[in-house]
């Protein structure tokens, strides 16, 4: 429910806020205010009236949608924090747009630290109430870092903003249109993505039964995947995911001012780093899944899915990185048609081939998924900007130095797991392998040390 209220009041407009600004910026005109504010009132209207809505049918959305009524409770406290969550992302977007990186990464860590403080200081009154304020106190937590995390962009914003000197060039009604053209696709996007998302996480448990697991295993399947392999996948995209929200502005700063060379080298250069990280991460899940599972989760078995995900992070990471540059450059019907498809796909899998051949299915099917919206956004970047792809450089050299990395590190792991605890040992191969893939990296040529110290 949070992500679909998110999709709908503030993910498209949030990129939209970067994007417009910062090619109002490139241009030095007097119109980014006019955007911002409109876009804020856009996404705090919508976002109200959302707010309003889930409070009010808090008990039909936790019978009907959620199936579930025990969620009532966290509905209604999650509905306080959705104008403050859709306003603080507008202002996010307006300093990304300025490419001030700097406020937005402290107000999510802020956010993030008031959350967990939250629940640990206010555990001891909830748990001994039962699940249902357990899951309340979640909620709790994380309405209040995003309240609070609303209250330091606004006081940064009003603190560092500068007033124009001049009176905007357009108009009110082509500001709204600009923002609305741009807006509408990415919201629906989004929106359809997290509608997609829903409807896979409601079905993928009941096809499992059909593969011949009880109502419990399957569930215990799919919190696997889900709540555990996912996310350890998901710790390397962070980089990825910074460096996505970065490029938009970039990217359309330089379109702005046609300055296609700086475009290109941009986006090739993202892309390296791209392929850089997600193939050293598939070299660390392919060489070390049962053991970082063990470690992590106490569970032997969650490594078996580990091992079979690690051939999607490269593409993972990759379209994570595409949709940023796509983003950037105005292409947001791609990046929609790009979503419905690999949605589609999914659905397909999930349906027809998880009840003959179970978890594996769905592993594949997202494989292939991802395998075709890359080569579909390749293909039309390509028929935009000028690609060169060096298969030595992208793929055949970073392959070869991982596995050597790993490889070399899985060795010592045997005779430190003797010595040391498991989660030292590991920790030490990981980082081990990490040094050793970066400089083989760095001694190849493929990248140097300028490289990863630029901006």
């Amino acid at each position: 429910v949070y992500m679909i209220v998110w999709s709908i009041s503030s993910s498209g407009i949030s990129t939209t806020a970067s994007r417009l600004i910062s090619a109002e910026k490139a241009k030095r005109t007097p119109n980014i205010f006019l955007i911002l504010d409109q876009c804020i009132v856009i996404t705090f209207f919508i976002s109200l009236f959302l707010s309003i809505i889930t409070f009010t049918f808090s008990d039909t959305i936790s019978h009907i949608l959620i199936k579930d009524p025990r969620t009532s409770l966290s509905l209604k406290i999650l509905s306080f924090c959705f104008p403050f969550m859709a306003v603080a992302s507008a202002l996010r977007g307006y300093f990304f747009g300025l490419q001030n990186s700097t406020v937005p990464a402290i107000s999510q860590v802020f956010e993030q630290t008031v959350r967990m403080a939250a629940i640990y200081f206010l555990s001891s009154f909830f748990i001994h109430k039962g699940l249902e304020y357990c899951c309340g106190l979640a909620v709790i937590g994380m309405a209040a870092g995003e309240i609070l995390s609303f209250f330091y962009v606004f006081i940064t914003y009003l603190l560092t903003k500068e007033s124009p000197d001049k009176k905007p060039t357009i108009s009110r009604i082509t500001s709204l249109s600009m923002i609305i053209s741009m807006a509408l696709p990415l919201t629906a996007n989004r929106v359809t993505g997290s509608f997609l998302s829903t409807v896979e996480n409601i079905l993928l448990p009941q096809r499992l039964q059909l593969y011949g697991l009880s109502s419990d295993d399957s569930l215990a399947l799919f919190g696997q995947l889900s709540a555990m392999a996912m996310p350890l996948l998901m710790i390397p995209s962070s980089l990825l995911t910074a460096l996505s929200t970065a490029i938009v502005p970039a990217l359309s700063e330089a379109q702005a001012t046609s300055n296609s060379s700086r475009i290109s080298r941009t986006v090739s250069r993202s892309i390296l780093f791209t392929m850089l990280i997600g193939i050293g991460t598939f070299g660390i899940f392919l060489i070390f899944p049962h053991e970082l599972g063990k470690t992590i989760y106490s569970q032997n078995d969650i490594g078996d899915i580990l091992f079979l995900m690690s051939f999607i992070c490269p593409f993972l990471y990759f379209q994570v990185t595409l949709s940023g540059i796509l983003n950037g450059l105005g292409e947001q019907m791609l990046i929609f048609k790009n979503s419905l498809l690999s949605s589609v796909i999914s659905l397909i899998v999930i349906w027809f081939f998880i009840p003959r051949f179970g978890i594996n299915a769905f592993i594949s099917g997202w494989l292939i998924s991802l395998i075709t919206v890359s080569f579909i956004s390749i293909r039309h970047l390509n028929k935009i900007i000028t690609l060169s792809f060096d298969l030595r450089r992208l793929v055949i050299i970073p392959f070869l130095s991982i596995m050597t990395a790993v490889l070399f590190s899985k060795l010592i792991y045997r005779y430190l797991f003797a010595v040391l605890s498991p989660s030292i040992s590991l920790s030490f191969c990981l980082l081990s392998s990490a040094a050793i893939y970066i400089s083989l990296l760095l001694l190849l040529r493929i990248i140097t040390l300028k490289d990863i110290l630029r901006r």
